[in-house]
C-alpha cells in the first residue's frame, strides 16, 4: 500500500513515551500458525496473577491439534484418543496421537461431561468475571467486552492483538505512528500525482484526549467509477463507549469548504468495514483538486478537526458538548 507525505501543523503536542499509561500489568500478542488448510491464532498472554480454573476436566476437552475446546461431535480413535470434528478432516482421518486410522466413533461420555461443566470466560485473567455452562461459553467469548482488540493500523496485514495501552505502544514503536495529545488538529496532506490515487494511504495519527485514544485515517481509493479521498476517526475502545464522543472534520480552499460531523467508530469494526461504509468525510477528486488550487497537478489538502465528549444534562436529558481535552 502506497504511503504519501503528511505534514502535521496541529496545535497539539506529541505524546511522550511515558505518557502512554498502562492500566494493567498484562499485555498479549498473537502469532499465526498453520495446520493443514486452516490457520489458527495462538495468543500468548502475560498477565496479573489470577486464580486459574480447575483444568483437569477442561484439559480432557482440549483438542490435541488446534488446542481449542471440543464441541460435539467429539471423535475418538480405537485407542480412545479424542479430537474435534474440524481437526478430524485436517489429519486426513489419522489419529494425531497414535497414527491409527480414525473411524466414526463418537466419544459420547466426554460429550456428556461437557454438558455438566461451568467454566469461566477465557478472558478471566483480563477482568471478565463471568462463568458459563460449557456450551454457552463460545457465544459469550465472541462478544466479551474484555476480549482483545486487533491492531488498527491500515495498509498492512498486522496480526497483533492486545489491550489498548499495549496497542498504543505497538503503534508508536512498531508502526512509527504519529502520536499527539489534544482534541484539535490541523493536518496538511500532500500527494505529487493526484491521478494515481488507488489504494493510497497516509500515515495514521493517534490522538490522546479525554483519557482515551483515537485514530485518524486519511486515504484515497476507488469508489464506483472514480477515486475519492476519505478521512474518518476511530475510537480505541468498545462501541458503547465510542458513542460518548463526537468529532468534526473540515477541508476547504478557494473560498469553499466541506464539513463532516459524526461519532467515531470503534476499532472493533475493521478499518475496511468503516471505509466501505463511507462513514466519514468523503472528497471527490475534482473537488480535492479544486481545494488544492494552483495547476491541479499536486494534491494539497488541509484537514482540520476536533473531538469532544458529549455530556448529558441531568435536567433536560440533552447532550451538551464538552470541548475540554483533559
Amino acid at each position: 500500500m502506497e504511503t504519501e507525505s503528511m505534514d502535521c501543523e496541529s496545535s497539539v503536542r506529541s505524546i511522550q513515551n511515558d505518557e502512554i499509561h498502562h492500566t494493567g500489568t498484562y499485555h498479549f500478542s498473537s502469532t499465526k500458525s498453520h495446520a493443514g488448510a486452516a490457520a489458527a491464532v495462538v495468543t500468548n498472554i502475560v498477565g496479573p496473577t489470577a486464580t486459574a480454573p480447575a483444568t483437569s476436566v477442561y484439559e480432557l476437552l482440549e483438542c490435541p491439534v488446534c488446542t481449542y475446546s471440543m464441541y460435539p461431535p467429539i471423535h475418538q480413535c480405537h485407542n480412545g484418543h479424542t479430537l474435534c470434528s474440524t481437526c478430524k478432516v485436517r489429519v486426513h482421518n489419522r489419529c494425531p496421537t497414535c497414527r491409527q486410522e480414525l473411524g466414526d466413533i463418537r466419544c459420547l461420555a466426554l460429550e456428556k461431561v461437557a454438558e455438566s461443566l461451568e467454566l469461566p470466560c477465557k478472558y478471566y485473567n483480563l477482568g471478565c468475571p463471568e462463568i458459563f455452562p460449557y456450551y454457552s461459553k463460545l457465544k459469550h467469548e465472541s462478544l466479551c467486552n474484555f476480549r482483545p482488540y486487533s491492531c488498527p493500523y491500515a495498509g498492512s496485514e498486522c496480526g497483533i492483538v492486545g489491550d489498548i495501552p499495549f496497542l498504543v505502544a505497538h503503534l508508536r514503536d512498531d508502526h512509527k505512528v504519529d502520536m499527539h495529545a489534544g482534541s484539535t488538529f490541523n493536518h496538511r496532506y500532500v500527494k505529487s500525482n493526484p491521478r494515481e490515487v488507488e489504494n493510497a494511504t497516509w500515515m495514521l495519527t493517534v490522538f490522546h484526549c479525554f483519557g482515551q485514544y483515537f485514530c485518524l485515517h486519511f486515504e484515497a481509493f476507488q469508489l464506483g467509477m472514480g477515486p475519492v479521498y476519505m478521512a474518518f476517526l476511530r475510537f480505541m475502545g468498545d462501541e458503547e463507549e465510542a458513542r460518548s464522543y463526537s468529532y468534526s472534520l473540515e477541508v476547504g480552499g478557494s473560498g469553499r469548504k466541506l464539513t463532516w460531523e459524526g461519532t467515531p467508530r470503534s476499532i472493533r469494526d475493521s478499518h475496511r468495514k468503516v471505509r466501505d461504509s463511507n462513514d466519514g468525510l468523503i472528497i471527490q477528486r475534482n473537488m480535492a483538486l479544486f481545494f488544492s488550487g494552483g495547476d491541479r497537478k499536486e494534491l494539497k489538502l488541509r484537514v482540520t478537526g476536533k473531538i469532544w465528549k458529549e455530556q448529558h444534562s441531568p435536567d433536560s436529558g440533552l447532550c451538551i458538548p464538552n470541548l475540554s481535552s483533559s
